[in-house]
């Protein structure tokens, strides 16, 4: 499986640029292997900007990356919230939303409200959830720490860092696999200030015809803007090319 990709980005209304992005396309036992990731912070961008320095790092050192991909994963996130946590005691907190290509494998990790979507055959299927205290799972999960949940008061009920309500606001990712088939053409991957204004299924038309993956996600980006969105935004897009 081969992939390209591009990227869009825009600082919206607030002070600091706080949706960052990681892509890394190392070797691992002889396959090329594509990691992609966005990560959007709230209160400030130390917690985006430090996941996304040391996520794709530790995952890469973990001693179980090639034997069981998704308990890496998994571990890989808890690791790094702990990591930031021993250093940060302010509320900064941040979202991830993470795709990993290995061969004609997806598996997407999600902590937050950042989004991955993939066209097959000129459909939008979203490969994560949004994991906020409106979704009934994660309102009992909160409810059933001992938390309250205060509409408006949190925007994700998953996050990185949020010193203060990590009891409740958790890095415990969501992992999605998805087999790359004939049909699967692009994955969308993209902050919330892009999700806030364009439907899974506006982004996957506008961005079908368009080849070229930045092209595309700069397309994305600016109608995201023209619509309202006053969010930081990110977007990537990884086309993926099939060879038989």
């Amino acid at each position: 499986m081969k992939f390209a990709y591009g990227y869009g980005k825009l600082r919206g209304r607030s002070a600091s640029m706080e949706a960052f992005l990681d892509v890394q396309i190392p070797m691992i036992n002889g396959q090329r292997i594509g990691l992609f990731g966005v990560f959007d912070g709230h209160n400030g961008s130390r917690a985006a900007e430090y996941v996304k320095h040391k996520l794709f790092d530790n995952l890469l050192q973990h001693p179980k990356l090639v034997d069981d991909i998704k308990l890496a994963i998994a571990e890989t996130f808890q690791q790094t919230d702990q990591q930031y946590l021993s250093i940060e005691y302010l509320d900064a907190a941040s979202t991830a939303c993470t795709c990993l290509v290995v061969g004609d494998h997806l598996l997407v990790a999600n902590v937050g409200d950042s989004r991955a979507v993939i066209c097959r055959a000129g459909e939008a299927v979203a490969l994560s959830i949004d994991q906020t205290p409106s979704r009934t799972d994660e309102r009992k999960r909160i409810e059933d720490a001992g938390g309250v949940v205060i509409e408006g008061f949190s925007r994700e009920s998953r996050a990185f860092g949020a010193q203060s309500l990590k009891q409740y606001v958790v890095a415990d990712p969501e992992i999605q696999e998805y087999d790359i088939e004939e049909g699967v053409d692009f994955l969308v991957l993209a902050t919330a200030g892009l999700w806030n204004v364009l439907s899974n299924q506006e982004a996957v038309s506008m961005a079908e015809s368009l080849m070229d993956s930045e092209e595309a996600a700069i397309v994305l980006r600016d109608e995201a803007r023209c619509r309202g969105s006053a969010d930081n935004i990110t977007c990537v897009i990884v086309r993926f090319s099939h060879i038989h």
